[in-house]
C-alpha cells in the first residue's frame, strides 16, 4: 500500500532513502509518499506542484512493480490537484523504465534527464503553430522584473538581425512583479518592432520543472544540471519549432548564476546548430541598467532616478495605482 509520509520518523526514513540512492532530499514538495514492507520503508517519492522528484527504491527491490506503483499515485495525486502533466527527474538508466510508463524524454545530460507524462510540450506547441514564421528566426528570454531600457535594447538589438525574433517571458510566477504585468510590459514596450513575437515560457524554459533552482539564484552543482537541461530542452524541442538558430542574451557582470547559464548555452547551443550571441548591457549613469536598480530607486521612492532605466510604458505603470502594492512591498523591504 502506498501511503503519505507525515510524520518525523517515515520523513527520516525516506529522506535516508532518497540519500542512499545518491540523491538529494530537498525539504520543499507537495506529498511525500512511501510503499514500506512490514515497518521497513522500500521506496519513496516527492510530488512538488506538477513535478515528480526524489524517486528512490531500495535496492534488494529494484527491478520490480513499485516504481510503476508508486508513480501512478503520484501522478494520479497531481491530476486531482489541477495538472494536466507532470515532470520526473531521473538518471540517465531510468530512461527505458519511465519510457515504459507512458513518460517522454524532453532532455538529457550525463548525469540526469528530464522527462514528461501527459498532455505537455506537444500540445503547447500545437496551440502556438499560428506564430511560426518562416525565415531566419532569433529568441529571448527574459523575466522582466520589471521591463526595462535594457531589456528594450536588447531586444530591438536582436530583432534586427534576425526576421522574426521570438520574446519568450518567464511565466513562472515567483517574481515581485507579477506574470501578467510582466507580460504586458513586455508586449507595450516593443508594441512598435513589427518582426517582434511575444509569447510565453509555460513549463518548458525557466521554469520551476526546467531550471528551478534559477528563483533561489544558487549557482551549485544540482543548478548546472539543471542549467544544462534547460538549455537543451529548448535547443532539441523549442528551437526547431520556431525556425530559430539564433540565441541572444546580454552579457551578466552582476549575477554568477545568469552568467553561468550564459556559459552553458555558449556551450550548448553550437551543438544543435544554435549560435549564441551576447549583447553588451547599456550603462546609465556609469552603472549597468537592471530591473535590480530599479526595484532598489522604487523602494527608496526615487521615481526621478527611473526616467533614464525604463520606457515610457514601465514608468507610467510603475507610478499608476495597479502597482501599488509593490511599490509599498518594495518600501517595507527597504526599511527593514
Amino acid at each position: 500500500m502506498i501511503l503519505p509520509l507525515v510524520s518525523t520518523p517515515d520523513i527520516a526514513a525516506a529522506r535516508a532513502l532518497i540519500v542512499g540512492n545518491e540523491l538529494v532530499f530537498e525539504d520543499r514538495y507537495d506529498e511525500l509518499f512511501g510503499i514500506f514492507e512490514g515497518e521497513t520503508l522500500i521506496a519513496t517519492g516527492a510530488r512538488d506542484g506538477f513535478v515528480l522528484k526524489m524517486l528512490a527504491i531500495d535496492a534488494a527491490h529494484q527491478g520490480g512493480a513499485l516504481l510503476g506503483e508508486l508513480v501512478t499515485a503520484m501522478i494520479l495525486s497531481a491530476r486531482q490537484a489541477g495538472h494536466d502533466a507532470v515532470f520526473v527527474y531521473t538518471k540517465p538508466e531510468y530512461i527505458t523504465s519511465f519510457k515504459a510508463l507512458n513518460f517522454s524524454l524532453l532532455a538529457s545530460q550525463e548525469r540526469a534527464v528530464l522527462m514528461e507524462f501527459g498532455r505537455g510540450l506537444p500540445h503547447w506547441l500545437a496551440a502556438n503553430q499560428a506564430l511560426v514564421r518562416k525565415g531566419s528566426n532569433g529568441a529571448v528570454v527574459v523575466n522582466c522584473n520589471p521591463f526595462t531600457a535594457g531589456h528594450r535594447y536588447l531586444i530591438e538589438t536582436a530583432a534586427r538581425r534576425v526576421d522574426t525574433l521570438y520574446v519568450f517571458v518567464v511565466r513562472e510566477d515567483r517574481s515581485i512583479f507579477p506574470f501578467a504585468a510582466r507580460y504586458r510590459l513586455v508586449i507595450e514596450g516593443t508594441s512598435d518592432l513589427d518582426n517582434v513575437v511575444v509569447l510565453d515560457t509555460s513549463r518548458y524554459i525557466v521554469s520551476s520543472a526546467t531550471f528551478p533552482t534559477y528563483f533561489l539564484k544558487k549557482d551549485d552543482p544540482v543548478a548546472r544540471i539543471q542549467m544544462e537541461l534547460d538549455v537543451a530542452l529548448f535547443a532539441a524541442h523549442i528551437a526547431p519549432f520556431f525556425g530559430i538558430t539564433r540565441r541572444y542574451a546580454w552579457t551578466e557582470p552582476c549575477c554568477a548564476l545568469t552568467a553561468a547559464y550564459n556559459a552553458t548555452m555558449r556551450h550548448l547551443l553550437p551543438r544543435f546548430g544554435i549560435e549564441f550571441i551576447e549583447i553588451e548591457r547599456i550603462t546609465a549613469a556609469a552603472s549597468v541598467i537592471s530591473a535590480s536598480r530599479v526595484r532598489a530607486l522604487m523602494a527608496q521612492n526615487d521615481s526621478s532616478g527611473l526616467a533614464e532605466l525604463v520606457p515610457d510604458s514601465t514608468r507610467a505603470y510603475l507610478a499608476s495605482p495597479e502597482a501599488e502594492a509593490i511599490r509599498e512591498e518594495l518600501s517595507e523591504k527597504h526599511r527593514s
